[in-house]
Parts: C-alpha cells; sequence; structure tokens
C-alpha cells in the first residue's frame, strides 16, 4: 500500500468477525450497533483528513490503480470507476444509474422493470442505452464504489444519516451534489470486483421491505415535486399489498403482511397529510 493511502475499515457491529480479519496496522472504526451505511460513511471521512476519499463496499475489491478516479476528482467533484462481475464483465444496470424520476420509480415499485426490462423508462434508469467501456458525465454512479473530494463532502454535510440502514442514501448524495454545480465523471479503466447483496441479505427479508421503502420514500420527498412525491406515496400502497401476500405465500409466514401494514401506514399517512422531507418509517435495528 502505497505511503499517501490510509484506509480506514468502518464495522457496523458485523457478527462475522470482520473486525479480527482487518490486517493489523489497518485503522477500524468497530460500533456496537448498526449505524447504518451513511452514517458509517460520514464516520469514515471524519477520521481522516485526506483531500480525496473512496468508499468500497465490503464485497468489492478494487482490481486496478485507482490514479485515475484521483485526477477526475480532482477535476469535477466525484468520480466511479466500473463494478465488474467475477468474469470481468461489467455489471449493468447496477455499476451507473440516472437519476430516479417518479416514472421510473412507479415502475420499479409495480415490477414493469423487471418483467420488461427493455422498456424505455428503464432502459434510460438503468443506463442500457450507454456504452459501459466509455467513460464522461454520468447521474448517479453506485456507492459501492465511488470517489469525492472531501470539500464536497464537506460542502454537502456529508451523507444524510436519517437513509436508515441502507438504501438511496448515495442516490441523494449525489443528486445534492450535481444541484451544488460539481460533477460525476465515470472512468470505466478503473475496476473493482464486485459480488452484491452482501450486507442486504443478512436483513431479515421483512424488515427489507420496510427499510426499501422508507429510504424510497424519503428520498421522493426531498427530490421530487409535490405531484410526483404523492404518485409515489400512492405506489408504494398499491403495490404493497400484493407483494405481502407474494412473500407471505414465499416464506409461509405472516412477516410480510406485518411489514405491509407498516409500509402502508406510512406511505398513506405522507399522501394525506402531505408529509415531506423528515418523516419515514420507524428505525429498527
Amino acid at each position: 500500500m502505497a505511503p499517501s493511502v490510509e484506509a480506514i475499515v468502518v464495522d457496523n457491529a458485523s457478527q462475522d468477525g470482520t473486525v479480527e480479519r482487518v490486517p493489523r496496522g489497518v485503522r477500524t472504526i468497530a460500533n456496537q450497533e448498526n449505524l447504518g451505511f451513511a452514517a458509517a460513511v460520514n464516520q469514515g471521512v471524519r477520521a481522516t483528513d485526506a483531500e480525496f476519499v473512496l468508499l468500497l463496499n465490503p464485497d468489492a475489491e478494487v482490481r486496478t490503480a485507482v490514479d485515475d478516479l484521483v485526477a477526475a476528482s480532482r477535476q469535477y467533484g466525484l468520480a466511479a470507476g466500473q463494478l465488474v462481475d467475477e468474469t470481468g464483465k461489467a455489471q449493468r444496470g447496477f455499476t451507473i444509474r440516472r437519476f430516479p424520476t417518479p416514472v421510473s420509480l412507479g415502475f420499479e415499485l409495480f415490477g414493469i422493470n423487471r418483467l420488461w426490462r427493455s422498456n424505455k423508462v428503464n432502459r434510460r434508469y438503468r443506463y442500457l442505452d450507454r456504452d459501459l467501456e466509455a467513460g464522461g458525465a454520468v447521474e448517479q454512479p453506485a456507492g459501492a464504489f465511488l470517489m469525492f473530494r472531501r470539500d464536497v463532502w464537506e460542502a454537502l454535510g456529508g451523507f444524510d444519516e436519517s437513509f436508515y440502514p441502507v438504501w438511496f442514501e448515495d442516490v441523494d448524495f449525489c443528486r445534492r451534489a450535481v444541484d451544488k454545480g460539481y460533477g460525476i465523471e465515470y472512468v470505466p479503466a478503473v475496476k473493482a470486483e464486485h459480488v452484491g447483496g452482501h450486507s442486504v441479505s443478512r436483513i431479515p427479508e421483512g424488515c427489507r421491505a420496510v427499510y426499501w421503502c422508507a429510504s424510497l420514500l424519503k428520498y421522493a420527498s426531498k427530490h421530487f415535486r409535490s405531484l410526483g412525491y404523492r404518485g409515489i406515496c400512492m405506489a408504494v400502497v398499491l403495490t404493497s399489498w400484493p407483494r405481502a401476500v407474494a412473500g407471505m405465500i414465499r416464506t409461509r409466514s405472516f412477516t410480510p403482511i406485518k411489514a405491509c401494514i407498516q409500509i402502508v401506514g406510512s406511505a398513506g399517512w405522507r399522501l394525506v397529510s402531505a408529509q415531506r422531507s423528515g418523516a419515514g418509517l420507524r428505525r429498527e435495528s
């Protein structure tokens, strides 16, 4: 490791012995409870005075030098490399995306993008219309492999920790950065192998749905106008029940129904009260 590089591991109360496996000499922040991805990122950034910060998920491994990311971050503010699978193939649809719109999120909620992947909305949202070997400006790279200048993080007030424990916090960070005039550069020559779903898979299925909808509603409340926001609230209400029934059949338990009641209650309350940023589903550990 180059002397100018400082590695910091932030462990969110993992139960798999991660802390014990961290190499000697690597600074480790071991949280006693899961504070969420956004809070862990902020902890890591505060623990260093480095000019450039590279976020790297525990299920990602850098395969190339990152000098080009540093150069791009220096020029634009933020930069991202290409996430690839174990065969070296780019993870199309995940490594970079455009910012979500009420329509694209509605298509996600109703399962249209899963059933009809080639539809125009999904192709645009997931950059399926772009050559992933061509660099240039992008809207929203995955937070699993993202570099930014420290002054950008400071100007934005860090990651929004109300996105808990995960989902949409990286989208929100990129959206706020672009809104402030910073650029985000995609540098496909810099690559990291990514497994995907390492941490999310450990979240119980019922809680997973609650957390995802909570973060989705939070993002919509911050970045969509009233009509789009209300549309997302309605879509959450309409799609939660069939998803819960399917989940109940699949898991042979009532847990999905319990999660559905919580999701529908929150989304419904937001819909009728027009409650925007600041409200959300109950935080659970």
